[in-house]
Order: structure tokens, then sequence, then C-alpha cells
């Protein structure tokens, strides 16, 4: 059956979270957001592209920092509002130059930064 980007289910402003995780290590990269043109731009072309709420423009992952999200695998929660993206992602994924936006835990009320910014 087809994929259609417009049997998901976006929020109040046409979006949904996207999840990208490195399809290798199975590592969660970054959460951002896609409408239904960056669901649709993501799978033509590869090249994974998010919505810039901030800047309210289109954003494929590492165009301007060569810091590029290539798509292994797109897929679909169970109530369709989120996808996985799953990628080679190329140098670090968060703009801090982090392998992971993800890189501070809560340690017993403390917050513990886990990774240094790459090389």
């Amino acid at each position: 059956m087809p994929f259609d980007p417009a049997t998901l289910v976006y929020n109040d402003q046409g979006l949904l979270p996207a999840i990208a995780q490195d399809a290798e290590t199975g590592e969660v990269l970054m959460l951002a957001w896609m409408n239904a043109e960056a669901v649709a731009r993501t799978l033509e072309t590869g090249r994974v592209t998010y919505w810039s709420r901030s800047r309210a423009a289109f954003w494929v992952k590492g165009e301007t920092s060569g810091h590029v999200q290539e798509l292994v695998e797109m897929r679909v929660d169970c109530d369709r509002d989120t996808v996985l993206v799953t990628v080679r992602q190329t140098g670090p994924a968060c703009h801090t130059g982090r392998r992971s936006c993800f890189y501070t835990a809560v340690r017993g009320g403390d917050e513990v930064e886990l990774m240094a910014p790459m090389g």
C-alpha cells in the first residue's frame, strides 16, 4: 500500500515530532519537527528535511553545516502522530557540536554533561 504523508496526524500548526536515531547504534540523536511536505521531501530525496519553527522554513539537515542525515528508514508510530527516522549521521547531530542533542542527564537531582562537543 503506498504511503501518503497526509495520512499522518499533525498538530494545530501542521507539524509532528520527528525523532532521529542512528541506524547502526540505535542512539537517539535529536528531535525536530516535520510537516507533510518535509516528510515527502525526506522520502523523495533521502536527505532528512525538517521544518524550522523559528525560521518558518524547510531545513535540510547538514545543508549548511555538512552534518548530513542520510535517511535509512522512516517509521510511523502507532498513533500516526510521530515519525522515527533512522539515519546515517555525518558529524554531530546537535547544533552545539555534540553527537546527540541528549547530552545532559539528570542524576540524583543534578545535571550531568555526558559528552563534550566533537573534535
